[in-house]
């Protein structure tokens, strides 16, 4: 994620946050987000400590308005890249590629995000459900705008199944690679809204490669 930022002395209050949220996003990202404290958040930011509480009630305050930043941005590009006028699958799969690059884009930072969220307890865990939420509303308004396809439940799961796909790239070191999940996470999506998979291209005929005798 990328935030517009200005150091001018008279910047406005609307400034001072996103320069305090892009603060939260080099810092931590960097060194962790247990390491992060506001005096790194507010001299990389250029604001005093009175600025930082006159936004956020505290650190974890502040990291969960960066993660609701950084998911809204990820989910412009994927409502961004949706081709109404073909068929809901392939909508579904160009999206995701946009969404899953656009993530792959700030791997550092995603890594962060993406782990510490579910560090933060109730507030944590209140946050990611609201942006899953939104990605599942997103899933619900493509699939089903010609017919319903999709169940909320069922796209829910879909998120879910998706974002852990995610996940599980982070952990294996392999979030600048996400773009290569697209045709996984798209399989995901027509498996439950009950569509014929893709047609196999060759390599997946082929399937895996043969270990060496």
């Amino acid at each position: 994620m990328t935030l517009k930022t200005s150091h001018a002395p008279d910047a406005d209050p609307s400034e001072h946050r996103a320069r305090l949220l892009q603060a939260m996003a080099s810092v931590a990202a960097s060194q962790g987000f247990a390491a992060t404290s506001i005096a790194a958040i507010v001299a990389e930011a250029g604001v005093s400590k009175r600025t930082f509480y006159e936004h956020f009630a505290d650190k974890d305050a502040c990291f969960l308005e960066l993660y609701r930043a950084a998911s809204a941005s990820a989910l412009r590009t994927l409502s961004d890249a949706v081709q109404s006028d073909r068929p809901w699958q392939d909508q579904v799969e160009h999206a995701l590629g946009a969404y899953l690059a656009h993530l792959a884009g700030g791997a550092q930072l995603l890594r962060m995000l993406f782990v510490e969220i579910h560090h933060l307890g109730p507030a944590g865990a209140q946050v990611r459900r609201e942006v899953m939420q939104h990605l599942a509303d997103f899933m619900l308004r493509t699939i089903n705008a010609q017919r319903t396809v999709l169940t909320s439940t069922m796209a829910v799961a879909a998120v879910g199944g998706i974002q852990e796909l995610v996940l599980l790239a982070i952990e294996r070191g392999e979030a600048a690679q996400l773009g290569e999940l697209t045709a996984s996470a798209s399989a995901v999506v027509r498996l439950l809204a009950g569509a014929p998979a893709a047609p196999a291209t060759n390599a997946q005929k082929k399937g895996p490669p043969k270990r060496a005798d």
